[in-house]
């Protein structure tokens, strides 16, 4: 399951600046159907994909090592390139920018849904992931820049936020609905008709908008930050199979380092960076900005791990195991809901240090689960504790991120939200899956005799793996609660008085 977030300022979605008519746009309520489509499609595509993990693994036979590319492979190209997508759809225009990801994403859904082995499959997951981090910075402009009455654009602002948060669950159905009845190939080729569809109509109801000023792409920015990022990943992928103390490992990892290392100190002398350092300095900011990426690599691979585990363990088909993730959807809302009330009357900073106490907890509640345990008492109120956590924390997360920021960074600062999130689970999932697999590894190894019953013993080595992970994701999630309680210090006071948009 992916959970993301967009937060947006209303008054500085787009960079640059928007020459904006005083006269309505009367086709805007049907952009905002075809904006809500392609936001629906970009979130259903996680999750859908999550629940058919399993069974996309066994119909292509990839390993346990490389399973997590299906997850990974689509979270670090969007992430790496969301902010890149941003400034290409602002200066070549976001209507044109949108249409090309809209139709990117379909033809790299459909390879997808054809893929014959697992190189395939990882390739057109990469390939949505750039198409979509086009695609979705366009739509939060477009909608900004379609709906110019303030009380027109914040309800729909609401609309697109229901369905970014409301999407997290149709996916989970629907991704076990379309496992189960019709083949995993459809989690993915269900994208080509709503992307065809949603093309069609943007090219009848939306309007071309484009950001004027500097219009230089900090092409070597984005380059060494992706390949870095790439580097880690890979090499977390290749300690599994090589070990940490390996040649290829070490090559990647520490290339990993000096590429993102490289990065920032092109970013602090180049005159258009792709991410200024003045919006991540901020205290309040880059705590907002670490905490998130801290909650990326901390929640995301949990989500693979509780999948295999309903339905190798305790053998759910792919159908319940789409509902049995719903108790985590309703306490992320039930949390989000009271962040919302509470939020101008004590602040960011108790909301989120609670949150992220509660997620902290959530995941060491996890790390009880056993091969004989049951769904209601071991999985149900680890999913409601750490859901509200998370809920909790998503909503202050929106405000702290755009706190004293310029309104020609306001762009920035809200994708960053939403990158953060999509790096840190592809860091985070590389990561837990290769612990997981070594200790599921070395338990079958340690624990293997003539009279052990090798279904039993499969079990119980899956389990361990999965718990070990647990482990690790709730001491990642209890350092960004001191990330948190150390470094962000607004008050209610400081929250930007345009409020940002939340976004899921």
């Amino acid at each position: 399951m992916s959970t993301t977030t967009e937060s947006l300022s209303p008054t500085g979605a787009g960079a640059g600046t928007e020459t904006e008519s005083p006269a309505l746009n009367p086709r805007r309520w049907a952009a905002l159907v075809v904006i809500a489509i392609a936001q629906l499609m970009i979130v259903l595509d996680a999750t859908i994909v999550n629940i058919a993990l399993p069974t996309m693994q066994r119909s292509l036979h990839i390993s346990d090592v490389n399973k997590q590319w299906v997850i990974t492979a689509y979270a670090l190209a969007f992430g790496s390139m969301l902010l890149l997508g941003g400034r290409v759809a602002d200066y070549t225009g976001r209507k044109r920018a949108f249409v090309i990801g809209l139709l990117g994403f379909a033809a790299a859904s459909a390879v997808g849904g054809a893929a014959t082995n697992a190189a395939m499959l990882f390739s057109a997951r990469a390939a949505q992931g750039v198409f979509g981090a086009l695609m979705a910075p366009a739509a939060l402009s477009l909608l900004t820049v379609t709906f110019t009455e303030e009380k027109e654009r914040a309800r729909a602002f609401g609309v697109y936020g229901a369905i970014a948060g409301g999407g997290t669950a149709i996916g989970l159905i629907m991704g076990g609905v379309l496992t189960q009845y019709a083949s995993w190939r459809w989690t993915l080729l269900v994208n080509v008709p709503i992307a065809a569809i949603a093309a069609f109509m943007a090219t009848r109801v939306l309007s071309e908008s484009k950001a004027h000023g500097n219009t230089k792409y900090d092409i070597p920015g984005a380059l060494s930050s992706a390949i870095g990022l790439a580097a880690l990943v890979y090499g977390f992928n290749k300690a599994n199979t090589d070990g940490w103390g390996s040649t290829t490992t070490l090559s990647l990892l520490a290339a990993g380092v000096v590429l993102l290392i490289g990065f920032v100190l092109w970013e602090l002398r180049t005159s258009h960076p792709l991410l200024p350092m003045r919006v991540i300095l901020d205290r309040n900011r880059g705590g907002s900005f670490l905490s998130s990426l801290l909650m990326g690599v901390g929640m995301f691979g949990v989500f693979i791990f509780l999948t295999y585990y309903m339905q190798q363990i305790l053998g759910y088909s792919a159908l319940k195991s789409g509902f049995a993730f719903l108790p985590f959807t309703f306490g992320v809302v039930a949390g989000a809901g009271v962040a919302t009330r509470f939020l101008p009357q004590i602040g960011p900073r108790l909301l989120m240090s609670v949150g992220f106490g509660l997620a902290t907890v959530g995941m060491v509640l996890f790390t009880f689960i056993g091969v004989d345990t049951s769904y209601l008492t071991h999985v149900v109120p680890a999913e409601l504790v750490m859901s509200f956590g998370i809920g909790l924390f998503f909503v202050p997360l929106s405000s702290t991120s755009l706190i004293g920021v310029a309104d020609h960074d306001a762009g920035v600062a809200s994708a960053l939200v939403n990158t953060t999130q999509q790096i840190g689970g592809a860091l985070g999932t590389a990561m837990l899956v290769t612990f997981a697999t070594t200790a599921t590894t070395n338990y079958f190894t340690s624990h293997a005799s003539p009279t052990a019953n090798p279904a039993s013993l499969a079990a119980h080595a899956a389990v361990h793996g999965y718990v070990t992970a647990f482990i690790w994701s709730a001491a990642i999630l209890a350092v960004a609660t001191l990330v948190v309680a150390t470094l962000v210090k607004a008050r209610k006071d400081d929250l930007p008085t345009g409020g940002a948009v939340h976004m899921g």
